[in-house]
């Protein structure tokens, strides 16, 4: 079965604008599945798949296979192990005797892949495909069950919590000993699956980094790079502060995430909803989840927190141009908000504030504030308009 994701639309205007599309994202996030779905809609395209030799072998003399094909649209998954053809592409698309639309899938973020950066400065638009978002498949599943399994597919997809919770282990194992090296780096797989169930159990907290070397018994600068490379490949989510000009004593630590709820469990070994529910991450998980639905589906926004050292604070804080909308995340099914909301609101001067919580309905708290479930919420058109 298909499920058709939020970024569908905007990716097929790119491939009918620009010379480079590429669909980042972590693996098994259904890129292949909708790069291919995308593909059937051209009379002519091509997709080659970079994990499987025999596509490999293909691209040994890149010029003349692209030659043999000009006139396609050409997919390429998989692209961070060839990062060779990045050079090539850019050749290819600077001669006017081509006519090729390339389709680029990789499992690494625009940073970690510089080569695109560097030689397709201008002629490539990335977009990211995170795993389901909520508004993808609510009509399906319940919150509860998205919580608990995340939204990669084929864990969300399980028939029961026992087979996602195995796919889950798997993913996290075959990332660890097989994806990252495929990416370049080694690093032993036991050193950051301490990292990463660390970080799990630091979920939402301001990211400490001597604290994790001091654990771990690395250094700073070696810490840095893993949680980098862990950021890199999207298993990580790092909140930057908003800063303001305001004689405010500011945290300056960004908070760190692991991005995928699921994947979060299984670190914690949380096996159930019932679990979850009972366990000390119970509320940070819900920040998670709500995070990554309204990152993914508000681009157009940055996304940052908000706190100061006595005490005012602001869960997500999104900007865009002179406007901040600012979101408090609750689990509570009536929730409250403490005087630092409220000092935050007036600190920062907020256009509009929500609190998102496992509600049913939307309703007007106090203050112009509102409480809102995070699947209606995900649904307002525009988070510029008065409520």
């Amino acid at each position: 079965m298909f499920y058709k994701r939020q970024i569908t639309i905007n990716i097929e205007k790119s491939l009918n604008s620009n010379p480079v599309t590429a669909i980042l994202g972590a693996r098994q996030t259904g890129k292949t599945t909708l790069s291919k779905k995308l593909l059937s809609e051209y009379k002519s395209a091509l997709y080659i798949d970079l994990e499987k030799p025999s596509d490999r072998v293909m691209l040994s003399e890149p010029e003349r296979f692209f030659k043999i094909n000009n006139n396609k649209i050409i997919c390429l998954d998989e692209i961070q192990l060839f990062p060779d053809i990045f050079p090539v592409i850019r050749s290819i698309i600077d001669d006017s005797e081509y006519n090729i639309k390339f389709l680029i899938i990789g499992s690494a973020s625009p940073d970690l892949l510089r080569q695109s950066s560097e030689s397709l400065a201008g002629r490539i638009a990335y977009f990211e495909l995170s795993p389901f978002l909520l508004s993808e498949i609510s009509d399906k599943n319940s919150l509860e069950n998205y919580w608990q399994k995340g939204g990669f597919p084929l864990s969300l997809l399980a028939a029961d919590d026992e087979l996602s919770n195995n796919w889950r282990k798997n993913f996290i194992l075959t990332f660890l000993e097989r994806d990252l090296r495929n990416f370049g780096f080694n690093i032993p797989p036991e050193t950051l699956n301490r990292l990463w169930k660390m970080i799990a159990h630091l979920n939402g907290q301001t990211l400490n980094y001597s604290q994790l070397s001091n654990s771990m018994g690395y250094s700073d600068t070696t810490i840095r790079k893993y949680i980098d490379i862990l950021s890199g490949t999207y298993m990580l989510r790092i909140l930057q502060p908003f800063h303001i000009n305001i004689k405010k004593r500011l945290i300056k630590s960004p908070k760190i995430y692991i991005r995928d709820t699921g994947i979060l469990n299984t670190l914690l070994n949380i096996n159930n909803y019932n679990e979850l529910f009972t366990h000390p991450v119970f509320g940070s998980s819900w920040e998670v989840l709500c995070i990554e639905n309204i990152i993914n589906t508000f681009k157009n926004w940055e996304a940052f927190y908000y706190r100061t050292s006595n005490g005012n604070e602001i869960d997500l804080v999104l900007t865009k141009a002179n406007e901040k909308i600012a979101i408090e995340f609750k689990t509570s099914l009536s929730p409250s908000v403490s005087k630092g909301f409220w000092n935050a609101l007036e600190d920062l001067k907020t256009d509009k504030a929500f609190i998102i919580a496992p509600i049913k309905t939307a309703y007007p708290y106090k203050n112009n504030v509102w409480v809102y479930p995070i699947n209606e919420f995900l649904c307002l058109k525009n988070l510029s308009k008065r409520v």
